[in-house]
């Protein structure tokens, strides 16, 4: 697919921006721009470090709030001007952020400062040695085009189990795997079952199970933290753009059309939940003991844990959110194309576990 028309369709369907910049080159070695138009920016992601909320978005542009959402500031030590997909922090310290061009930052002071681990270049570079190890000419040749193809490899999700050992996936298959805080990569694509390359658009985690959806309704399964990986009998052939796990293990798969499917064996088997909105699903939390859903439309869906029950949350701009998050003190934080919202949702009623 060319990526131009990759980049098109993928704002469209999980309102990620079209940036791109060449082969990447410049906006790897280009800091991202300070200013306060950075507090109007695109936004993907948002999670918590801590009590602190943090947002990730458009050319690098981070954001952070210690009041719950009600006042922002940028980071102002981010080295890359890229768009940002997701971020997770693992403590109120430690957390990780990856974006286009293959890109994986890392935070030790809560998201003040951020340091470069991985780029497009050489998550390519890794799988071409990987490729050459393995005697396969088919990954080979697969791996000599990546390569070819310069720095320019959206990754779009990430999953860190602790402080050590993570994953980070993206389109056309691109998979990298750490297992010591990110300082050196390895790259994973060998052992998925992918061999079309399809595009990877979320990770969940649970134990040792990890989980990957993606394109055209590819599921894959993970039993033993990511060291071989199994394809699984999805219930659905459109693509999926996010995924979750409860802390009782239902997975919750869910992305075009508002289509939402869950699992009680692990992947075995799925049924469908029912979606008041028909709208794209672009990301999944669980969060502040409750499960959170953005969509296309620009609204927010909330359900207790014990049974899904969905709540529209409304939010006035109707622009495509991406991602949302529970603050410290309760209040819903949603992101997208309008920036960072914190909701009310005092006249909602209380959901239930």
């Amino acid at each position: 697919m060319n990526k131009m028309l990759y980049g098109w369709l993928l704002a469209a369907c999980c309102g990620l921006p079209t940036v791109f910049a060449g082969d990447g080159v410049e906006v790897l070695s280009q800091p991202a721009v300070q200013g306060a138009q950075a507090l109007n920016a695109v936004l993907q992601d948002v999670t918590l470090a801590g009590a602190r909320l943090v947002a990730v978005g458009e050319r690098g542009v981070v954001l952070l709030s210690d009041d719950n959402g009600k006042r922002w500031r940028q980071a102002m030590g981010v080295p890359v001007s890229v768009s940002l997909t997701a971020v997770q922090f693992i403590d109120a310290r430690q957390g990780w952020a990856v974006g286009h061009a293959g890109v994986v930052l890392h935070s030790e002071d809560a998201g003040e400062h951020w340091t470069l681990q991985l780029d497009g270049k050489r998550a390519a570079a890794l799988e071409r040695q990987a490729a050459e190890a393995s005697a396969d000419p088919r990954r080979l040749s697969a791996a000599q085009r990546l390569q070819a193809d310069g720095a320019d490899k959206p990754l779009l999700a990430l999953n860190f189990a602790d402080a050590r050992h993570g994953m980070v996936v993206g389109a056309y298959g691109l998979a990298l795997s750490t297992q010591d805080g990110g300082r050196t990569w390895t790259s994973s694509m060998g052992l998925l079952p992918n061999e079309r390359g399809l595009h990877l658009y979320a990770l969940a985690r649970q134990g040792s199970r990890l989980y990957i959806a993606g394109e055209q309704g590819l599921l894959l399964r993970s039993a033993d933290g990511g060291a071989h990986f199994e394809a699984l009998q999805g219930p659905y052939d459109g693509s999926y753009f996010a995924a979750t796990v409860l802390p009782q293990g239902r997975l919750l798969v869910g992305g075009l059309r508002g289509s939402l499917f869950a699992s009680d064996d692990g992947g075995d088997s799925f049924q469908a939940l029912a979606n008041p909105l028909s709208a794209s699903l672009n990301g999944m939390r669980v969060s502040g003991g409750q499960l959170l859903l953005a969509n296309q439309a620009g609204m927010l869906l909330r359900s207790g844990l014990d049974a899904f029950a969905a709540q529209p949350v409304p939010v006035t701009e109707g622009l495509p959110l991406t991602g949302a998050t529970t603050a410290a003190d309760g209040a819903i934080i949603a992101v997208g194309m309008a920036g960072a919202r914190r909701l009310d949702t005092s006249s909602l009623p209380t959901t239930t576990d």
